[in-house]
Formats: structure tokens, sequence, C-alpha cells
């Protein structure tokens, strides 16, 4: 193989693994499913209790 075939076929296994991947991640995005990440809930029972530790640092805090 010549050195110009090679180079040649090195570009055309480059460009087909890009488009696969950008196949892959454009059936991610548009997959519809939202990502648990980015919208946590933060009306859960028990996501913030102001207990005694909490106070104690507002109070020192404030000092």
């Amino acid at each position: 193989m010549t050195n110009q075939t090679r180079d040649g076929v090195v570009r055309r296994q480059f460009l087909k693994s890009l488009a696969v991947s950008t196949g892959g991640v454009a059936a991610a995005l548009v997959s519809g499913t939202p990502s648990n990440a980015a919208s946590p809930n933060l009306n859960k029972v028990g996501a913030y209790q102001e207990s005694e530790h909490v106070k104690k640092y507002y109070e020192l805090a404030r000092a």
C-alpha cells in the first residue's frame, strides 16, 4: 500500500468513527429522558432541617 492510499484509509476510518459517535450523541440528546442530576428535588422530606448544629453555626457566623 502506498503512503497516499494508507492516509486515505486512515482518514476514512476517522470520518466513519466520527459520524458514528456524532450519531450516538445526537440519539442521547433527543431521547427525551430528563436527567435526575439536572433537577434535584428540593421539596423532598428531610432535604433541610434546622437542627441544633445548624443553629449553632448560624449563631457563630453572626458573631
